[in-house]
């Protein structure tokens, strides 16, 4: 089971293959995502139940960190605080 704090995450580290990783938002990352899953012939069967894209790739965020976009080829996103919480800005 995925840890609370992670649904918390304002940001997201990116991995695609032949890039540089990037820092995304979490509004971001979920466009990311959905762009990917356009891509795709077919969604992977356990999104194929979402009713949109936006949805699926919810789900994604929610409880996954990969997707397989081609045979050997994965993205990857991974949570990331910028700040500790509870951390008072000056």
């Amino acid at each position: 089971m995925s840890d609370p704090l992670i649904r918390d995450s304002d940001h997201y580290v990116v991995l695609e293959p032949g890039q540089s990783e990037r820092l995304l938002s979490a509004a971001d990352t979920l466009v990311w995502l959905q762009t990917w899953l356009q891509s795709l012939d077919v969604l992977p069967e356990d999104l194929q139940s979402q009713n949109s894209l936006v949805a699926a790739a919810q789900r994604l965020l929610d409880t996954a960190c990969e997707l397989e976009v081609g045979q050997g080829l994965c993205l990857q996103w991974f949570a990331v605080r910028l700040e500790p919480p509870g951390s008072v800005q000056g």
